[in-house]
């Protein structure tokens, strides 16, 4: 039985990966075809994504720092990336 059990984490935390990387090609597509340019289309839709993800992980009660990875690790991960293109839309003169 906990042969099943680490099986389903897996594909769970698995599951998880392959969301945020398709989420993450849609957000890229789209910032380059964003009018304001691409950091800070960027930008924007990876705090729209922060938000989004933070709000399902509440609605469905997911834990915070759980064995699996879930939408909380997605959300801290949006804002990891959040923080770097922020500080490089910062340091660049416009």
């Amino acid at each position: 039985m906990a042969q099943l059990s680490n099986l389903s984490q897996e594909l769970r935390s698995t599951r998880m990966v392959v969301r945020f990387s398709l989420r993450m090609i849609v957000i890229v597509i789209f910032a380059a075809l964003g009018g304001i340019g691409f950091g800070r289309s960027l930008a924007a839709l990876l705090w729209m994504s922060i938000i989004f993800c933070a709000a399902i992980g509440a609605i469905k009660r997911e834990r915070l720092f759980g064995a699996v990875l879930n939408h909380w690790d997605e959300t801290i991960a949006y804002a990891a990336l959040f923080s770097l293109v922020s500080s490089f839309n910062h340091s660049v003169p416009v």
